[in-house]
């Protein structure tokens, strides 16, 4: 297969790997493979075994080779929002060839220039969006090349995460034997990715249920303003279900994806199941409807957790609304259920690409979509973060013959950045309660 405008979409994620196979035609953005893996070696969206990693990162890409008949060489791949800080930055240089057109490598100079001294030695940089460049004191300029002048300048925003973090999804990458054409940040480039022009215009609160966290973030001016994650996922809901009926965890995913609403009241107690209780041969009976209460309280919990963030931002009357997606927001009757807690404006994004129809695939395929879609002058600034990134294991090569692969952070059991967000205030909306099942579920969360 002609591999032209080929792009390939890597999420790591703490319960799947998704990967996702893009070719880019024009305007057009086809899915031509994809594939799924179950994940291992990853905590809360960290990497804590880079082997195990590895070995999940190839089952899935081998899937995805197969379905595609394209061979995988090269993958852009996400980075969580997990201690991801926003910071902005400025640089300015000054036009050096005797014509003064600018060219790319002038912006090359200029974005180099603005990360030079804003970025600490222990962090690395995911992405740098120019907000702006000013030519000569003429400012609102989104792409500079060709215009004649003496003097570049470029404001912008870098995100940017400990360097343990971008270094260990690196290696795990690597020895799955691809190359690593870039990193991209999950929530900026999920919110440029599905949200619509009015959305990212007017300001939109974008929340991803993953399986082992959520992420909220907020896109407003068409930048990512403010984001937060939250270390509860469906992996939690699973938690719940296999410890309220007594069951094991692999049995409890079963149930959940073959049984569960989070709704409860789209789920009937006349539909019964059976359970396999850990210690008793033989299976006792629950229904749909005391189910569904188990999965309702938790993702109340993981709703609510986020109001404190967004009401901080003043985010929580976006005229956008939310948009839901990611694993956990498969389950029937999601955007039902969080209309009671967060409001009416509220709906579900899923890929309608072929092979891609379930809220998981979102960030593989905005992967591939946001790296497909960058322009030239964004191109050229990521080979800036990636050259640096080089230049600076050569020094440590250099410095050290001894590296320790194997590094990794804990993780605070939230994250908030926001950068000069102004929005709407408005009252939380009601929060439904489940009596005794919720109770009871209340007494298993400060055990997580």
């Amino acid at each position: 297969m002609n591999n032209s405008g080929v792009t390939v979409g890597l999420d790591i994620g703490t319960t799947s790997i998704k990967v996702v196979i893009a070719q880019t035609t024009g305007n057009e953005f086809n899915v031509i493979g994809a594939g799924n893996a179950p994940s291992h070696g990853l905590r809360k969206g960290v990497i804590i075994d880079i082997d195990a990693t590895a070995n999940a990162i190839r089952e899935a890409i081998a899937q995805a080779q197969e379905k595609a008949n394209f061979q995988i060489n090269e993958v852009v791949a996400g980075i969580s929002a997990n201690q991801v800080e926003m910071i902005h930055v400025e640089g300015l240089v000054s036009i050096a060839n005797q014509n003064k057109r600018i060219t790319y490598a002038d912006v090359q100079n200029v974005a180099h220039q603005a990360l030079s001294h804003s970025v600490s030695a222990d962090h690395d940089v995911i992405d740098l969006i120019a907000d702006e460049f000013s030519v000569d004191g003429f400012d609102g300029i989104q792409d500079p090349h060709e215009m004649i002048g003496v003097r570049l300048e470029m404001r912008g925003t870098a995100y940017v995460a400990p360097t343990k973090i971008l270094d260990n999804s690196r290696m795990a990458i690597q020895k799955a034997g691809l190359s690593l054409k870039e990193f991209v940040l999950a929530p900026l480039a999920v919110g440029k990715s599905i949200l619509n022009d009015g959305e990212q215009d007017f300001g939109t609160v974008l929340i991803d249920l993953g399986g082992g966290q959520t992420t909220t973030s907020i896109v407003h001016d068409r930048q990512l303003k403010f984001n937060h994650v939250d270390l509860e996922g469906g992996d939690n809901v699973t938690k719940d279900i296999s410890t309220v009926l007594e069951t094991s965890y692999i049995q409890a995913e079963k149930i959940k994806r073959s049984f569960g609403y989070a709704d409860p009241n789209q789920a009937s107690v006349d539909k019964e199941f059976p359970v396999e209780v850990v210690g008793d041969n033989q299976p006792h009976v629950s229904n749909e409807r005391y189910l569904s209460e188990i999965i309702a309280a938790r993702l109340e919990q993981i709703y609510t957790r986020a109001f404190d963030p967004l009401n901080t931002v003043n985010g929580l009357n976006m005229p956008g609304g939310f948009v839901l997606t990611g694993g956990n927001a498969a389950l029937p009757g999601t955007v039902d259920f969080a209309k009671k807690i967060l409001g009416e404006n509220v709906r579900l994004f899923v890929p309608d690409q072929i092979g891609l129809r379930h809220p998981s695939y979102t960030r593989a395929m905005s992967y591939a979509m946001f790296a497909s879609r960058e322009n030239m002058t964004q191109q050229v600034i990521k080979q800036v973060i990636m050259s640096r990134r080089e230049d600076h294991n050569n020094q440590e090569n250099m410095a050290q013959t001894t590296v320790q692969a194997n590094e990794y952070s804990e993780l605070p059991e939230s994250n908030a950045q926001a950068v000069n967000y102004n929005g709407i205030s408005d009252d939380q909306p009601q929060k439904n309660l489940f009596g005794r099942v919720i109770q009871m579920i209340k007494n298993l969360f400060s055990e997580d």
